[in-house]
């Protein structure tokens, strides 16, 4: 069965990004080793709009996920600046009750049942994972679905802002699997749901 990992950058304090969502205050440290480190190793979580900019290579192949689900504020950010399809190189599902019709024809809009979706997804036959990018509201929705957690920690404290689950408050744990540090600070953990 495949896995639903939560992919998702924080600051030190784990905020997401400011109330409304924006983390534009970290794209500072995606640069050097950790950029080349994302690169080689998550270069489908980077948006292809970005890849001229950020030195991706266009033939990169998945190396983890086919498929990416995210929730409204946060395929907003592609759709602001008329990107119809951020990850046009895997299946995109956008949880959202706000958009009626989907703007791009590789983009899924799903306004019910999101959690039957992702089973859905699990149960497929593929050899790559499921990719939640984000937001807050969505993972929380999905919190019991997570399989795995890959959380990109910046140096930056927030204050405050959007939490990385919009959930109520109900433990649950995760084991620590490998813990890497870069030499501008980020911190890249993994963390496998305890069963």
């Amino acid at each position: 069965m495949r896995k639903l990992t939560y992919f998702i950058a924080c600051g030190i304090d784990g905020f997401i990004g400011d109330p409304k969502g924006d983390a534009t205050s970290t794209y500072q440290y995606v640069a050097g080793e950790y950029l080349e480190y994302l690169k080689a190793e998550y270069p489908e979580t980077i948006a292809a709009h970005a890849w001229p900019v950020l030195g991706v290579d266009p033939d990169s192949p998945n190396r983890h996920f086919d498929t990416v689900i995210q929730g409204m504020n946060s395929y907003r950010l592609g759709l602001d600046i008329g990107v119809t399809s951020p990850y046009a190189h895997m299946r995109e599902i956008v949880a959202t009750r706000s958009l009626a019709e989907s703007p791009d024809p590789n983009v899924e809009l799903i306004a019910d049942d999101l959690i039957g979706r992702v089973r859905e997804l699990k149960a497929e036959d593929s050899p790559l994972d499921i990719w939640l990018c984000g937001g807050s509201t969505i993972a929380g929705e999905l919190i019991d679905e997570i399989d795995e957690l890959i959380i990109k920690t910046y140096p930056q404290v927030f204050g405050s802002g959007m939490p990385m689950f919009g959930a109520g408050f109900e433990p649950r744990d995760f084991e620590l699997g490998t813990v890497r540090a870069f030499d501008n600070g980020v911190l890249v953990r993994t963390y496998t749901r305890k069963r």
